[in-house]
This record gives structure tokens, C-alpha cells and sequence, in this order.
């Protein structure tokens, strides 16, 4: 029997926050410092830096971070949306 390899990924998260009721303008992109950012070409400053979710899928995908998914959170109409973008790069 031959023992298969099972490909090992580093897990990203990033928090992008919306504006209510702004067709998905960014208000802020914030990432908390994560073990998987260790050694890495990107850095929290150059991901919180960036102004919209396209330029941010964009970058992760220039820095070869896969999107994986994305859930949002939404408390009342008129509060900030909450997404949570989840990205994976081989490890």
C-alpha cells in the first residue's frame, strides 16, 4: 500500500468591514497577526492598506492565497457588515 500525501495549507483569515446600505463600500479591512502570516511575503500593514474586496482578491491571489470562502455577519440594518474572507496557501 502507498501512503498518499494529503497537501498541507496555512489558513488566512481577513475581516473586511462594509458600510451599511453602500452597495459594499470598504470601510476598513483589518487582520489580526496569524501564525500563518509567519515567513510570508504579505504583511497586515499591505492587507489593511488595500480599499476594496477586488484589490484585495486580487493581491491575495497575486501572493498566491487561494479563496476558500467568505461569511458575513450583520447585526442591525444600519451597522457595519462583518465578512470574514478566508484564504489558503500550500504550505
Amino acid at each position: 500500500m502507498v501512503a498518499q500525501d494529503i497537501p498541507k495549507y496555512d489558513y488566512l483569515e481577513v475581516i473586511v468591514i462594509q458600510k451599511a446600505n453602500n452597495s459594499g463600500r470598504v470601510k476598513r479591512i483589518k487582520v489580526e497577526e496569524q501564525q500563518s502570516l509567519e515567513g510570508k511575503s504579505i504583511t497586515v500593514k499591505q492587507l489593511e492598506d488595500i480599499e476594496n474586496t477586488s484589490d484585495l482578491l486580487n493581491f491575495m491571489n497575486t501572493a498566491n492565497w487561494e479563496f476558500v470562502d467568505r461569511q458575513s455577519i450583520v447585526s442591525e440594518e444600519n451597522d457595519p457588515v462583518w465578512m470574514s474572507y478566508i484564504f489558503k496557501k500550500a504550505k
